[in-house]
């Protein structure tokens, strides 16, 4: 795994998630960006499903045309499928699949959790130009509501009353998606195909580190870092909600934002190949690490991933057995 530059400071993770009633495993998934109810995905109908393999988990995606032969015929539309963790058993059950079968399984199950992720970054970027036009007074509820947006994306300071016109534009860029084809090979890179000790231990899948003393720590610390860890995390989906936070707010990555805005400027589609260009940040490996993302996004074909959307007629939640 690589080893990234100090990014945000997430939160450790809390417990692990144990057999308990769908509800509020729901709740678990949904609350990772505060917008379950307005999304509509609460709405949508919920089963769990238990497994107790690999093979358990391709039945499932069997089942509900989540198949290869299906994304061939152009079929985008991918189902909400959410693993509640990822378990200790998958370090050794992958060595015993196919390369081609343990990349089918880590993407499909990553990918429903990017485009949640892109699809809470949405409303939110709805809400700030919903506001923005109502041009609310100092004082008001809709200023409070956005400058909440603004000190969540690191824009506005405690003591801020109001935005400039200055910081608006820098909410309106922060405020925005991330390709899944960037996500999904920066998950693989980071996490070695799910299988790191990080993963296991706390579903850490992008190598964000944790500087609060709580985090994960490696088995060889270097000291002239400090106290540091990998931040773990509940779920997978809190792990790529906090991956699409850092890259939208923390200043190592300040041009991939700017690119991102550019090109929409021009009334383009961002892609994940073209802002992988910006990441020499993430990781120690700078340029290197960046031709990797690269060679993962063409070996496996991750262009296409980002026009894909999520169904919506029901979520499943995985719940691993051990």
């Amino acid at each position: 795994m690589s080893r990234p530059y100090p990014m945000s400071r997430c939160g450790a993770r809390a417990s692990s998630v144990s057999r308990i009633t769908v509800a509020v495993l729901c709740l678990t998934i949904l609350s990772a960006g505060g917008c379950a109810e307005k999304s509509g995905e609460s709405k949508l109908p919920h089963r769990t499903v238990v497994t107790h393999s690999a093979e358990d988990v391709f039945e499932l995606f069997d089942s509900v045309g989540y198949t290869a032969e299906n994304w061939a015929n152009g079929v985008i539309e991918i189902p909400r499928i959410y693993m509640t963790r990822i378990p200790a058993r998958w370090k050794s059950e992958s060595d015993k699949i196919t390369v081609v079968r343990k990349k089918q399984i880590f993407f499909r199950l990553l990918a429903p959790g990017i485009l949640r992720a892109n699809e809470l970054i949405v409303m939110e970027r709805e809400d700030l130009e919903n506001l923005t036009a109502m041009n609310p007074e100092p004082g008001s509820k809709d200023m409070k509501a956005l400058l909440d947006l603004g000190r969540k994306y690191k824009v506005t300071g405690e003591d801020d009353e109001s935005l400039t016109a200055e910081q608006l534009a820098e909410l309106k860029n922060r405020i925005d998606i991330i390709p899944p084809s960037l996500a999904l090979a920066q998950g693989a890179e980071e996490s070695g195909w799910g299988t790191s000790r990080f993963v296991l231990l706390g579903n850490s899948l992008f190598g964000q580190w944790d500087f609060s003393g709580k985090g994960i720590k490696p088995e060889q610390q270097r000291s002239e870092l400090g106290d540091y860890g990998l931040a773990a995390f509940d779920t997978p989906l809190e792990a790529v909600v906090a991956y699409t936070r850092n890259l939208n707010t923390h200043g190592a990555y300040t041009r991939m934002r700017q690119l991102r805005a550019e090109i929409r400027h021009k009334g383009n589609e961002p892609t994940g190949f073209e802002l992988a260009e910006t990441l020499d940040k993430y990781s120690e490996r700078g340029q290197a690490y960046v031709e990797g993302l690269h060679a993962i996004m063409r070996v496996n074909k991750l262009a296409a991933t980002d026009l894909a959307h999520l169904a919506n007629d029901e979520v499943i939640l995985i719940e691993p057995a051990e």
